[in-house]
């Protein structure tokens, strides 16, 4: 669309909590284009009450670009019409945000694929690294990927 301002991207990695609702705000200002709204907000769980808390490392410089690459990727692919994802970092208790992916689009179906593709690969490609901390007071290892995050990243391909 001639004249049309660009697709918002939003990327942030920080250890203070966000306000899904202000960030929806301002990632659809000005956007009467938009139809459709679709966040995914990602919380720490207490695994049956044995988790204490993850503990959430980044690769500074790499996950932000590697994050805004992802995005602009859903963008283009999606027809998005503004993204935002916002990934916490630091010691995270049961209950608590972890990530927010927002997707702004003309239609539902957009939407809802560009929020899951940047999801599948924040999962999988986001150079992040989680540790627990049990409620017994020990600390675990770095935790492993999963094999069905690989699984929700190949539909994509």
């Amino acid at each position: 669309m001639a004249g049309a301002a660009p697709a918002p991207v939003i990327v942030r990695v920080q250890r203070d909590d966000f306000d899904a609702a202000a960030e929806t705000a301002r990632l659809v200002a000005g956007r009467a284009a938009a139809g459709a709204i679709v966040s995914f907000t990602g919380l720490c769980r207490d695994e049956g009450g044995r988790l204490s808390a993850l503990e959430l490392e980044h690769y500074p410089g790499m996950a932000e670009a590697e994050i805004e690459r992802i995005c602009r990727t859903a963008v283009t692919r999606f027809s998005l019409l503004g993204i935002a994802a916002i990934h916490r970092i630091g010691r995270i208790a049961p209950g608590e945000n972890i990530v927010l992916v927002i997707a702004a689009a003309p239609h539902r179906r957009a939407a809802f694929d560009g929020a899951s593709f940047v999801m599948d690969y924040l999962k999988t490609a986001a150079p992040f690294w989680k540790k627990e901390h049990f409620a017994d007071g020990s600390e675990g290892g770095w935790v492993a990927a999963k094999d069905s995050d690989d699984t929700a990243l190949a539909k994509w391909s």
